[in-house]
């Protein structure tokens, strides 16, 4: 039997984390070994509410960390690549503790098994069958604009540079090639173009993806920038970048606030 880590970052996620893991009793934890949810540092109740929600959880084993410090969103997935190694979990599945990407869509191919071959499957905001709600035209048009010069710099056709759900496969993430990337929140995006360069095997499927109460924790504007950047620095010279070590922190550590095991 496979062997399934179920990854949340959350970052003050007080009111969506509830709702998040509410849905996981959708009939996702069937496939689930353990549920691991990280909290980065949140100055709201988000410890507390994903807490009291992971009680509810009896049949597979639950753990509730705190960073040590915030190490952003790359640090946090780190810290999840570095877990699933350490306890031989043969896949990880990345899912943002702030409600806007849903479980639900990643079941059916839990179902059928048929992400497990590929090393990395990535949900996209905009495949065939996406839906998007609360998401503006603007930052449409420029994620669009973004997946183009991506697929230009790849070769290949590139949907989403990083969207809030994810699944990884442990062989691929074996070497931890990953230390090295920064721990911003462009990491997805270095992930992505890991996998153009290395040769990986990887797939996009649809993804619903709503934005309601949630509060970005990106600089839209920033943001583009840096992964503009990124991209003209691939189409460059792809294989300086994965030579470089863009980490500063010397480690990263946690403390568990709430573990069940069965």
């Amino acid at each position: 039997m496979r062997k399934v880590l179920l990854f949340i970052p959350m970052y003050n996620c007080e009111k969506q984390i509830k709702r998040v893991i509410g849905k996981l009793d959708g009939g996702v934890l069937e496939h689930i070994t353990e549920v691991l949810v990280a909290d980065n540092g949140s100055t709201d109740g988000s410890i507390d509410a994903a807490r009291q929600a992971l009680t509810a959880i009896k049949n597979i084993r639950v753990t509730l960390v705190r960073n040590l410090k915030n190490y952003s969103l790359g640090g946090s997935l780190k810290i999840a690549f570095n877990y699933c190694l350490d306890n031989d979990y043969d896949h990880c599945i990345v899912l943002h503790g702030d409600d806007q990407a849903d479980i639900g869509d990643i079941l059916p191919y839990l179902r059928d098994e048929s992400f497990f071959s590929h090393a990395c499957a990535f949900g996209s905001r905009f495949e065939s069958g996406s839906r998007l709600r609360g998401y503006s035209m603007t930052r449409i048009l420029g994620n669009r604009a973004l997946n183009a010069l991506a697929s230009l710099a790849g070769g290949r056709r590139i949907s989403d540079l990083g969207s809030g759900l994810n699944m990884y496969n442990a062989a691929y993430l074996k070497s931890r090639f990953y230390a090295r990337f920064p721990d911003r929140l462009t990491f997805d995006v270095y992930l992505l173009l890991h996998c153009l360069w290395s040769g990986a095997d990887f797939v996009f499927f649809p993804i619903g993806w709503s934005e309601e109460d949630q509060k970005s924790n990106a600089r839209a504007f920033r943001q583009g920038v840096e992964i503009l950047s990124l991209l003209l620095k691939y189409l460059a010279s792809a294989s300086s970048i994965f030579a470089a070590s863009y980490s500063r922190e010397p480690g990263y550590g946690y403390n568990i606030v709430y573990s069940h095991t069965p």
